[in-house]
């Protein structure tokens, strides 16, 4: 009895060992005797040999790599970046990376790379410019130096992200300084502009009242200033109150009652 259950443990056991169950998102390569298999096996239970043959699971999902450099700028100084790598694998090349690699190909190839190639990059920039618009132009410029190395080996560099980048102090403290005098910059020049346009409305609400003055002085004729009288003396009469008038006969001036 006890001999029949020593069997099944070990009929359990070879069954479990000789089963291979590639992930979703995953491909298999495929070991005989040493030798891997040229053509990867996708996702699914594979069942195999386990005193001759293995399966070498190989992500080729998107993988994200983090690291902390320590990158030199344009004018020597060192700065300190946590630098984020999202990559994946080319399916049909996944035999090859671990023939030609090994396992290991993100702390032998990928890691290597993404060093020698911030360091390369950074070197090109100042300090300031890794806080300025041009951070993603370094990134995208990280990315494609990347890319030229590792894509005939299967590799495709989808993005590189600085996400922390830390400057010296007294070179922080410079940029926050140089920052803080540009805005006070702008904020004077916005105040400068806003009076500028505030005297050029005065300017033309003058020149409007002027030209409107010009017009009324030369439609003042003498016969229309007598004409105007007359209307007035007219209205004059038919008022009920008693009016002191004094006039010299072109336009009338009201006294009082």
């Amino acid at each position: 009895m006890q001999f029949k259950k020593t069997l099944s443990v070990i009929a359990a056991a070879l069954f479990l060992t000789s089963c291979a169950v590639i992930r979703p998102g995953e491909v298999g390569v495929k070991q005989t005797l040493g030798k891997l298999n040229d053509k990867p096996v996708e996702e699914g239970v594979r069942f195999f040999n386990p005193f001759t043959t293995t399966f070498i699971r190989v992500p080729i999902r998107t993988t994200n790599v983090e690291q902390t450099l320590l990158l030199p700028s344009k004018e020597g100084l060192t700065i300190t970046a946590e630098v984020s790598v999202l990559y994946n694998i080319e399916k049909d090349e996944a035999p090859n990376i671990i023939k030609d690699i090994g396992k290991h190909y993100e702390r032998n190839v990928l890691i290597n790379t993404l060093r020698s190639a911030a360091a390369n990059i950074s070197a090109e920039y100042f300090a300031k410019d890794m806080h300025s618009t041009r951070r993603n132009e370094i990134e995208q410029a990280i990315q494609d130096k990347m890319n030229l190395v590792l894509s005939e080996k299967g590799f495709d560099i989808q993005a590189v992200l600085l996400k922390s980048i830390n400057l010296p102090a007294r070179l922080s403290s410079a940029i926050e300084d140089k920052l803080r005098a540009e805005q006070q910059f702008q904020e004077m020049e916005f105040v400068v502009q806003r009076e500028l346009k505030e005297a050029d409305r005065k300017r033309a609400e003058a020149e409007g009242i002027r030209d409107a003055q010009a017009i009324i002085n030369q439609g003042l004729t003498p016969i229309l200033i007598q004409y105007q009288s007359i209307q007035a003396f007219r209205e004059l009469s038919r008022s009920n109150n008693a009016k002191i008038i004094i006039t010299d006969g072109k336009a009338p001036i009201m006294v009082g009652e």
